[in-house]
């Protein structure tokens, strides 16, 4: 007798794309990781001189005009969607899925993690200075007689998160699911966790997933500075400003881009016969529960998120060989990750690498988990950890193997990935090794 459930599907990579501080390629950005390159600079997007932090990894000398290949350049597009175009389109070629032909338009999705676009801050911040008198009130009539003829309206819809995910599916003709979630420095990395499971329900064949972000600008960086989440160290030297787990670390660096995955039903793949990066396993989703901005510091949620990925695995903790760390160079974080692994890895914690590849392109926000997770699979194809770089000082809390300084030679067939997020957000995903 039937029970009408049908067993989920495997998930595989069969196409990356990338767009970060460390280049515009995948590949690009996997030789800089492995030679333990920073793209730490000063600002160079906007006149940072006033503010308490002047430096940040940017994506810089990208001729947007040159590099499009997918359908006409939107006009009126910010700049976090431009980075998700170009990443999609690197994707897409690399798997050579062409939607229409070896996917059906209706069977093809996308699922980002996007982030906000930048808004028109130094316009905005004129406008309200204009409108305002000494006796602090504003003038609202002429703020918004003002506002309307400095302000585009399409440029001006072009913030919301959603958008990149409707750019790409029209470039495209994806005619699946469009979704976004903005979960803070989870979302990408939930973003590949729900399509996934999007997949394993035969709701589609194929999802576009990942994320984008680009928050290097006056606003972003004011709300960060504001919350004493940013270093402000080292702008004499920055490539020395990120620093996960070393006892010396005093914030994070902010950094842009985009990281876009293909992801595939395994049969789909195999009747088309797509290469495959490897497999997705294990997905964990759990909440804090507990402050606006804080981690709960016994890592509650970040060990729940950790022990749900690998039960949805079905592995073991000393199963897994290589940890992606969430590490982001502030304090309380990188304590707290350390202690959630430990909760779950027990012994096995002293044994397993552990690495944040934020040490060299600073922290890409919704963006971050993504390309941390293709990260994964190039470590898992060639046998190569990223390293952590800038760790000097050892921290007595943050006592794990971090891999310091220089990339390791090392055989990985299972990878996981953590991803924790303003708000007590946490998702960890884990790949493995292909084996049919």
């Amino acid at each position: 007798m039937s029970t009408g459930i049908k067993e989920r599907c495997r998930v595989v990579v069969t196409g990356v794309g990338a767009i970060t501080p460390l280049g515009h390629s995948v590949d690009q950005m996997w030789q800089g990781l492995q030679k333990g390159k920073s793209a730490v600079d000063l600002i160079s997007l906007f006149d940072a001189s006033s503010f308490p932090t002047k430096i940040a990894a940017e994506v810089r000398e990208l001729d947007f005009e040159k590099e499009y290949r997918m359908g006409e350049k939107p006009k009126k597009a910010s700049r976090n969607t431009h980075f998700a175009l170009l990443a999609a389109q690197a994707a897409i070629k690399d798997a050579q899925l062409q939607v229409g032909k070896n996917v059906l338009a209706e069977r093809c999705g996308v699922y980002l993690g996007s982030g906000e676009g930048s808004s028109d801050f130094n316009n905005f911040v004129q406008v309200i200075a204009d409108a305002s008198s000494e006796d602090g009130s504003v003038n609202k009539a002429y703020f918004i007689e003002r506002g309307v003829q400095v302000f585009n309206a399409i440029k001006e819809l072009e913030q919301e998160p959603n958008v990149s995910s409707m750019h790409i599916a029209s470039a495209l003709g994806a005619a699946g699911p469009n979704l976004n979630c903005l979960t803070a420095c989870a979302a990408s990395s939930q973003a590949i966790g729900e399509a996934t499971q999007i997949l394993r329900r035969r709701d589609v064949d194929v999802m576009i997933t990942g994320g984008t972000h680009s928050m290097i600008h006056p606003f972003g960086m004011t709300g960060f500075n504001l919350l004493t989440a940013l270093s402000t160290s080292h702008a004499d030297c920055p490539s020395k400003a990120s620093r996960p787990f070393d006892r010396k670390r005093d914030g994070f660096i902010l950094g842009e881009g985009a990281g876009i995955l293909v992801l595939e039903e395994l049969e789909h793949a195999l009747e088309r016969g797509a290469r495959i990066y490897g497999e997705i396993v294990g997905y964990g989703s759990t909440a804090d529960a507990y402050r606006i901005t804080d981690v709960h510091p016994e890592g509650r949620g970040a060990s729940a998120a950790i022990e749900l990925a690998l039960r949805d695995a079905g592995l073991k903790p000393e199963e897994v060989h290589y940890i992606n760390a969430h590490g982001t160079s502030t304090i309380v974080n990188d304590t707290v990750e350390t202690k959630a692994i430990k909760q779950v890895f027990k012994e096995a914690a002293y044994r397993v690498p552990v690495s944040s590849i934020k040490s060299m392109m600073g922290h890409l926000i919704a963006a971050a988990g993504a390309v941390e997770l293709i990260t994964c699979l190039l470590v898992m194809r060639d046998g190569v950890i990223p390293p952590t770089i800038n760790y000097e000082n050892p921290d007595p809390d943050c006592n794990l193997d971090y891999v310091p300084n220089v990339a390791r030679q090392a055989k990985v067939d299972v990878a996981l990935s953590n991803s924790f997020g303003f708000g007590g957000q946490n998702i960890t995903l884990i790949a493995k090794k292909f084996s049919p």
